[in-house]
């Protein structure tokens, strides 16, 4: 079975990331980072790029991209870490929850166990 974007068409992918296949070593991307678009596409841009900073006009993560765009996780990564290299699209983690107590924990996991 073919996946679209995946195995049907490995020099396309080849040439949309001009034959890079990991993003840069700093870059922020793992799955649920968030993606927010800091300029509107220009005339001449890649096809991709172009998609890309139409989906992050509000905020989208990675993964979401990659969907939407039908492409593996690692070359959207290639094609975001452009655009952050552009200064088109800015990325940051969404929030942590603060370390839980795990004496807070503890009292729950006896009061569901009295459950």
């Amino acid at each position: 079975m073919s996946r679209p974007g995946r195995d049907d068409a490995p020099d396309r992918l080849y040439t949309i990331t001009q034959g890079r296949s990991r993003s840069a070593p700093d870059t922020p991307f793992d799955l649920v980072t968030l993606v927010v678009a800091e300029s509107d596409p220009v005339s001449g841009m890649q096809s991709e790029l172009v998609a890309i900073l139409e989906l992050t006009r509000s905020p989208a993560s990675v993964v979401e991209i990659a969907a939407e765009l039908r492409l593996p996780v690692s070359i959207t990564k290639v094609l975001l870490s452009d655009l952050l290299a552009a200064g088109r699209v800015s990325a940051r983690h969404p929030r942590r929850p603060a370390p839980t107590d795990p004496d807070i924990l503890e009292q729950v996991l006896v009061g569901l166990r009295n459950l």
